[in-house]
């Protein structure tokens, strides 16, 4: 039986007495302690809502809400579909749903906060996941589909390339779309605002704990060169349509005068 964490969705191929996920300090364990559930029953209760984001851009977010709540991306390309960060609900519906887009022909995640049933998706796609090899200590799960990868920058597919940025964990990861203008997804290694006029960086979210400004230099630079003009967060409509690159590059400058 495969156990959920019910915090942060991570998943077990056994009951385990804590989830280290959740311990660390970028997570947190909730004040009533931590509870479990299981892969049958999260699927029985709960479904994924679609939405269209552009032509082949789908988001998939589950509700009732569970975990973390993140939306999970699938972007259609001429040369095979790729699943952007995960969620922990793989129902029948999903799958029938994915299959008719063309399937899955790879997995990309941006942090281990969102590894969650990586393996039952592989699996359920014969599709390859690429982590970076920075945070192969997340892993809950083994699996043969994994693929670690090291250094900053890695082609996926024609036009998708899986940027290592850092910042929120040494591994933290964004997808660059070169379609057009270009797209940017990028779980929450940048955080958009309410407003959706910036993006912020942080090491732990919950504990609302900052990045040092030196880091937050080291997240922009490595956009450099990367044109994109719109970006799609973490949760739902976290969506910047415009001007992308330009709100990142000024939102990097502002946050690093704060910190100084």
């Amino acid at each position: 039986m495969i156990i959920l964490c019910k915090t942060c969705g991570a998943s077990y191929d056994h009951q385990p007495d804590r989830c280290p996920i959740c311990e660390d300090e970028r997570q947190y364990v909730p004040a009533t302690g931590q509870a479990w559930t299981d892969f049958e029953t999260v699927t029985a209760t709960h479904a994924n809502k679609w939405q269209q984001l552009e032509p082949d851009l789908f988001s998939l977010k589950t509700v009732p809400a569970f975990a973390i709540n993140q939306r999970a991306l699938l972007l259609r390309t001429p040369n095979g579909n790729v699943l952007w960060d995960c969620i922990a609900n793989l129902d029948a519906a999903t799958k029938m749903l994915i299959a008719a887009l063309g399937g899955i022909s790879a997995i990309a995640i941006s942090h281990p906060h969102y590894y969650t049933t990586l393996q039952d998706w592989a699996d359920a796609f014969d599709a390859p996941v690429y982590l970076h090899a920075s945070d192969r200590e997340w892993v809950m799960r083994e699996s043969p589909a994994i693929r670690f990868w090291e250094g900053n920058a890695l082609d996926i597919l024609p036009a998708v390339t899986l940027l290592r940025l850092g910042g929120h964990f040494a591994g933290g990861t964004v997808l660059h779309w070169q379609k057009g203008e270009g797209v940017l997804l990028a779980g929450d290694i940048l955080q958009v605002t309410p407003g959706k006029d910036a993006v912020s960086f942080m090491w732990s979210y919950p504990n609302m704990l900052p990045l040092p400004a030196r880091t937050v230099e080291q997240v922009t630079a490595r956009l450099e060169g990367r044109a994109y003009a719109r970006l799609y967060g973490a949760f739902e409509g976290q969506n910047i349509l415009a001007e992308a690159s330009e709100i990142v590059r000024r939102s990097g400058q502002k946050y690093i005068a704060c910190m100084k």
